[in-house]
């Protein structure tokens, strides 16, 4: 029987010997402890084993098979519902058989109490397998334990002190309803005229004489958006009508829990009252077995998350996730895409060879494997890091006496953990997006004309890789986030940066090991781009400071910073600068692998084969490019630049 886990040592390295399973494993139990919970890590280390043995075979066996003709046939919109393809429909009903909407929902909701991280690696399994089944999939438990989690946070979940379990939680019906696989929600955010642009957004929440919510408004490119539980962001405070800071009208955005039907009776006197209306399914590239809907919400009955005001935050845990789970899904599909390659390269005989003993193509798999390795590095660790940070707060919650030294110890964990996954989470979301174009793109290549045809399935593959760098937040949305970060880290404490600096150009020059000498050098060139960024920064911020009058000065170059005036040059260069954050952050978890597994050297050597001229590359483009183009934005009404680009 084949396995799409079994099949690949690279993901069995982390599940058996790298990840550390037993504080997680640990804070899991002991959040939500429970009579059946496990005895100790090794017990839980082999649950989660077996949970990923038993996907793998799932997907290899019941998914991937139907994947083709899940494309073909596609979704379709009747009577105001969404309906699926027969295999589609089947492949949910399996899931719901194996209880899988429920991994990592606590066991007294009827769930298996399995880590985040397990869901998330089983994820890339079901990516590989199709992206459509896996992008539905996670809009059922992950939209439940987000319920979880606002319950928590806002104080409305109880616990039986006695046990440690839950006792009450605020959505507890609509949890355990996810759970069973027979509802699943999602997050409604993007409308006309305000995707990456929250503070445009028009969809009101209002509140009655009687405290009570209603939602009023149209959300599009709402992934899953047929499902009956909606995170809906709307405003609830009126926008500045005009304001310098880009902020302002985030902060009176509130979220909504939105049930968006209710169903009655059984059988064939069941009937579905709608809420809200799906008003469109969309027509795509890709994805063709996920829903991509448009919602309607007339004074819709709502729940308020948390309080007004906070639906930027709330939004942002969403987010984080979210981001990290399309870095696992883009890393299914370059594995998809460069199995496929490699097959068909070893088949296609040319010039008295395979293809794939020639050595364009050659260079072609063995960078798709190299660069599919380090996303993996990157995604584990940002995956672990978010999980640790939220379970050590939630074991404090629930464990320690507030301002007591341990609450303190833990609090500074927690924002540990919170730093390492906040450093990760945008470098892995724009390179494992990026890289899934890429590496689609190049399966279709290696195919030559049939990879055009519908044939072998490559093109699919490109079709379903596109909307991996626009979703979830743009490349380029992450790509501002972590050079913003960056040079934010550096202004806050320029001393630690400097020490940085030294320490790097120390390491690569006298480092004993070659290989951490190679990985100083590409985190040298990484540290000279980011003081060239943040140096021209400064000095174009005081140059507009002298335009004004002496007693100014201090206020101008101190305070009066605006992040789309004053960073303009670090703005054109963050995409560089992200490509080489995330070489540099992927030499980094190779290297450290590579000191306990001496036979992961290779694969750090692979990496720096290729990482350190891309990052010369990278270090000469933002250290020399810019300047006449930000003069002539600087220069130019909007209508002249349009006509001149």
């Amino acid at each position: 029987m084949s396995s799409f886990y079994r099949d690949n040592a690279d993901l069995q390295f982390y599940v058996e010997r790298w990840i550390d399973w037993e504080p997680l494993a640990r804070l899991t139990e002991q959040g939500f402890r429970h009579a059946e919970g496990f005895g100790d890590a090794a017990e839980a280390t082999q649950f989660y084993r077996d949970i990923l043995e038993m996907v793998g075979e799932f997907v290899a066996e019941e998914v991937a098979p139907h994947a083709a003709a899940i494309d073909r046939q596609g979704l379709t919109l009747k009577d105001g519902e969404v309906v699926f393809p027969p295999q589609l429909e089947a492949i949910f009903k399996k899931i719901k058989d194996l209880e899988l909407h429920g991994m990592c929902l606590p066991r007294e909701l009827g769930g298996m109490n399995a880590p985040l991280l397990l869901y998330m690696l089983s994820s890339e399994l079901l990516a590989r397998a199709d992206v459509s089944v896996m992008t539905h999939h996670g809009f059922h438990g992950g939209m439940a334990m987000a319920m979880l989690l606002f319950s928590i946070n806002e104080g409305t979940t109880t616990w039986d002190q006695a046990t440690g379990t839950i006792a009450k939680t605020r959505f507890e019906d609509f949890i355990r309803e996810i759970g069973r696989g027979d509802a699943w929600g999602c997050m409604d955010i993007t409308e006309p005229d305000a995707g990456s642009d929250m503070s445009a957004l028009r969809a009101r929440g209002e509140q009655d004489e009687a405290g009570q919510w209603t939602v009023t408004g149209q959300k599009i490119f709402i992934t899953s958006g047929h499902g009956k539980y909606h995170f809906v962001i709307a405003r609830t405070e009126p926008a500045p009508a005009r304001s310098d800071d880009p902020m302002a009208g985030l902060k009176g955005l509130s979220m909504f829990l939105v049930p968006t039907y209710r169903d009655t009776g059984k059988g064939k006197s069941a009937k579905r009252e709608r809420l809200a209306t799906v008003e469109r399914l969309e027509e795509k590239l890709g994805h063709h077995g996920s829903a991509t809907c448009t919602i309607a919400f007339d004074r819709t009955p709502a729940l308020l998350v948390g309080q007004r005001g906070e639906g930027f935050k709330h939004m942002l845990t969403l987010m984080n996730n979210a981001r990290i789970g399309v870095g696992f899904e883009s890393i299914g599909l370059c594995e998809a895409a460069i199995r496929m390659a490699e097959a068909y390269a070893a088949e296609r005989p040319s010039m008295g060879k395979t293809i794939d003993r020639h050595e364009m193509i050659a260079d072609y798999l063995d960078e798709m494997r190299t660069d599919v390795a380090g996303l993996r590095a990157m995604a584990v660790h940002g995956a672990y890091c978010e999980e640790m940070a939220h379970k050590t707060r939630l074991y404090r919650l629930l464990t320690m006496a507030p301002g007591s030294l341990e609450a303190k110890r833990s609090e500074r964990d927690k924002q540990r953990w919170t730093r390492r996954s906040r450093r990760v989470t945008p470098l892995l979301k724009y390179l494992a997006a990026e890289k899934a174009v890429e590496m689609a793109r190049r399966a279709v290549q290696i195919h030559g004309g049939v990879g055009y045809t519908t044939e072998y399935g490559a093109e699919k593959l490109l079709r379903d890789a596109m909307v991996m760098p626009i979703y979830e937040g743009t490349s380029q949305i992450q790509a501002l986030m972590a050079m913003k970060d960056k040079l934010s880290a550096i202004m806050k404490n320029p001393q630690r940066f400097l020490r940085d600096v030294a320490q790097a150009r120390w390491r690569s020059l006298s480092a004993r090991d070659p290989l951490e000498r190679r990985l100083a050098r590409v985190q040298v060139l990484s540290l000279a781009a980011q003081q060239h960024l943040i140096t021209k920064t400064a000095v174009d911020k005081l140059r507009s400071a002298t335009r004004r009058p002496l007693p100014e000065w201090s206020q101008a170059v101190l305070k009066d910073w605006n992040p789309k005036r004053d960073f303009a040059y670090a703005m054109l260069h963050a995409e560089r600068l992200t490509r080489l954050l995330a070489d540099e952050m992927i030499g980094e978890l190779l290297w450290e692998q590579a000191q306990r597994f001496p036979e992961r050297r290779d694969l750090l050597d692979r990496h720096l084969e290729r990482a350190e001229p891309r990052a010369r590359w990278l270090h000469e483009e933002i250290t020399t490019t810019g300047d006449r183009l930000i003069a002539r934005l600087a220069d130019a009404s909007p209508s002249d630049v349009a006509r001149t680009a």
